[in-house]
């Protein structure tokens, strides 16, 4: 009996280690194997930025295998980039860049987040590079001087150097996309050992670099077992692409000159309420906008002036100088609002003129109706009677009745009048009138007006 108890006890005793390991390895196995996709067909901005960040976080808390960013940027700002490369070296999870589709690019900050990947792969006919730090003013390129334009060029050199000397790639081929503006095929790219992979599909890329080896950037060896891996497309919040589009300057130079106008529309027409609530809601959406974008508040200061001359026009009738002025400055200001280093994130010049041509010519002419309306005489009310002309009803000696304005008013006369006596209404004193003779009299005949 004893024996037997010993027995069952060791078997009690095995049966729970063999649970308790079962338990620690189901919950040690990963809890996905799915690949988080991310699309960036836009500009490098805030907005990107924060929609790179929260996907590889989500990654991260669902213990996906990998990141899939699929890549399609002209550039952008120089702040999201650094950001987003510090974001992806140091993601726990493997993040992949794949620039595709055809046709593709990754221009500019582009190439910086190629980089910066633990897997780079480029499409068949897509390119990569020019990378070379400009400024611009409006559509116009600035030619910096030498201190200025080598300080930014070196900066921009060391950050490619870090992100490419950490995975193992070419520093050589990836500075000369900095300093020489140079651009590469895929083709290009994988022989001078900027990328890893040419792929025509993400499957075809998770096939080629099944089990291959991979440097991540804090030196160590990994591996990816991802062939026919199941990609869970990861999609903007309705936040996000409201913003994105909002982070184009045509879009906030529009929004902010139309709100203009639907403000001075509603000052010209208190209690309209809609042009107000209308003006304001466009505002402040592009000022948030504004916010987010690499703004010149110099150049607000050119859009007020511009509103200014459009008001100088109406009040001093200069007969067209101001208002030409006026849409001057709102193009300029238009121009300089937006401080990008791409053209896609700036004002266009057709932009520009398209709203400021006829924002121009609106405001001033709603500005001299306005004016106008302002300098005639009221015409309505008590006040609207001064002037009129009327017909002494009774006596006036020299209190009696007169009509005006088809009204039969009390009336006191400068002098007796009888009756049937044109008079002009010259003063208003509470309910009466005091008027004055005029020179002719009623015609003989004509219709006596109803007296009341």
């Amino acid at each position: 009996m004893h024996s037997s108890s010993k027995v069952t006890l060791k078997t009690y005793s095995k049966l729970r280690l063999i649970v308790s390991l079962a338990i620690v390895a189901i919950f040690s196995l990963p809890a996905s194997a799915e690949i988080l996709k991310v699309v960036v067909n836009d500009t490098i901005q805030p907005i990107s930025e924060e929609y790179i960040a929260r996907a590889i976080d989500e990654a991260q808390r669902r213990n996906d295998q990998a990141v899939l960013i699929e890549l399609n940027t002209p550039g952008g700002l120089l702040s999201s980039t650094q950001k987003i490369i510090e974001k992806i070296t140091t993601s726990p999870v493997p993040v992949i860049v794949y620039v595709t589709p055809t046709g593709g690019h990754a221009g500019s900050a582009g190439i910086f987040i190629l980089e910066s990947a633990d897997i780079a792969a480029m499409a068949p006919g897509t390119a990569a590079g020019a990378a070379h730090p400009v400024a611009f003013i409006g559509p116009f390129q600035v030619k910096l001087d030498d201190d200025m334009k080598k300080k930014i060029e070196n900066d921009a050199a060391a950050l490619m150097r870090s992100v490419t000397g950490k995975r193992g790639r070419s520093v050589e081929a990836a500075e000369s996309a900095v300093r020489e503006s140079k651009s590469f095929t895929e083709q290009e790219a994988l022989t001078q050992h900027l990328i890893d992979y040419v792929a025509s599909s993400p499957e075809d890329l998770f096939r080629q670099m099944q089990g291959k080896g991979f440097k991540r950037f804090g030196g160590e060896s990994a591996s990816l077992s991802v062939a026919a891996q199941p990609i869970v497309p990861f999609q903007m919040t309705l936040r996000e692409r409201v913003l994105d589009v909002l982070m184009e300057g045509d879009v906030a130079f529009l929004l902010l000159a139309i709100g203009a106008l639907a403000l001075y529309v509603e000052f010209n027409h208190p209690g309209a309420i809609i042009p107000g609530t209308v003006g304001v809601v466009f505002i402040l959406v592009a000022a948030f906008a504004l916010n987010l974008l690499p703004t010149r508040f110099a150049a607000l200061g050119l859009i007020l002036g511009a509103f200014a001359l459009f008001a100088a026009e109406a009040k001093f009738a200069t007969h067209g100088v101001a208002t030409i002025g006026g849409i001057a400055l709102l193009t300029l200001g238009g121009l300089l609002l937006v401080d990008s280093p791409i053209p896609e994130m700036r004002v266009h010049l057709l932009t520009a003129l398209a709203v400021s041509i006829p924002l121009g010519l609106i405001t001033a002419f709603l500005m001299t109706i306005a004016l106008k309306a302002r300098r005639n005489k009221v015409v309505t009310g008590a006040q609207g009677l001064v002037g009129e002309t009327g017909v002494a009803q009774t006596a006036l000696s020299p209190q009696g009745k007169v009509f005006v304005h088809g009204e039969l008013w009390d009336a006191v006369a400068s002098s007796a009048l009888p009756p049937g006596q044109m008079v002009v209404v010259r003063k208003i004193d509470g309910l009466t009138l005091q008027v004055d003779p005029l020179s002719a009299t009623a015609p003989p005949g004509s219709p006596e007006p109803a007296i009341l």
